[in-house]
């Protein structure tokens, strides 16, 4: 057995158990963090297949950018776990039932690649760079591309308008009110007559007995 191939078993055995974990711990920081695991040894994968800005990219963007925000999201809110693991394995027979219908597709597709393996790459030296990549995406798969980023676009949106949206239970209101108001609106002076109320004291204790 080669050396790479060792690497390979051993990133993708770690890889599955972190998987596995991420879906079993009972802590989402603890789940967050198997899910960082898992990134680290696909980006590991990247790395033995040559593909060098798919492994950086693999880190840069979803370990330090997108896996750090879900992670401090999940720390800094109350997560009541146990209530949302009350009904866990009442979805196991749905869960059992997507799963397999996926490894069978998977299967599918790999079976037929395995099948048909008689392509060449056209430049197996930069299989990993970022020209060759850049080619594919913006001539042969653009129109995918293009729905990718529609599809984020849209969930761009529906992030912003959900934490816009007024609630009964948090308190609302409107920035620009808030600029416009004059420096009259927020202090009122009222004059009153100033009262004493020692003299009506003293006054009280010399008629006492």
């Amino acid at each position: 057995m080669e050396f790479k191939t060792a690497l390979f078993y051993v990133f993708a055995a770690i890889m599955i158990l972190a998987s596995l974990r991420v879906i079993t711990a009972r802590n989402p920081v603890h789940a967050a963090l198997f899910l960082v695991l898992a990134f680290f040894n696909a980006a590991g994968i990247w790395m033995l297949l040559e593909a060098e800005f798919l492994a950086i990219v693999l880190v840069l963007v979803y370990v330090g950018a997108v896996m750090v925000l879900f992670l401090f999201v999940v720390m800094m809110l109350d997560i009541d776990t146990e209530k949302l693991r009350e009904n866990f394995w009442g979805y196991l027979p749905v869960a059992s039932f997507v799963g397999v219908v996926i490894v069978l597709e998977m299967a599918a597709v790999l079976w037929r690649s395995f099948l048909t393996f008689d392509q060449e790459v056209a430049n197996p030296n930069n299989i990993g760079g970022t020209k060759e990549l850049g080619l594919l995406i913006y001539t042969k798969y653009i129109y995918g591309f293009e729905i990718a980023a529609v599809v984020l676009l849209v969930a761009i949106i529906a992030a912003v308008a959900l934490t816009l949206r007024k609630r009964k239970d948090t308190k609302f209101f409107d920035p620009a009110d808030a600029v416009r108001v004059k420096r009259n609106d927020r202090l009122k002076i009222v004059k009153i007559d100033p009262v004493t109320t020692r003299g009506q004291a003293e006054t009280e204790v010399k008629e006492a007995p």
